[in-house]
């Protein structure tokens, strides 16, 4: 069975909206977890305020 590239093309580019460079450069778990994230209707956890603050100390703003 050929891989579907029509239709993970038509998911990346057109219900994702990602442009060509970003589709391309995701690699093959991104696309996975991205088609994954859409069949279960599931978002990544947000992230709580402590597990934010503690990003923002991490990785302060020049």
């Amino acid at each position: 069975m050929p891989f579907p590239w029509h239709e993970v093309m038509a998911f990346g580019l057109g219900r994702l909206g990602w442009s060509p460079e970003t589709f391309w450069a995701a690699t093959p778990h991104e696309i996975d977890a991205a088609l994954r994230a859409h069949r279960t209707g599931q978002s990544p956890a947000v992230p709580g305020r402590d597990a934010l603050r503690a990003l923002m100390a991490a990785h302060p703003d020049a």
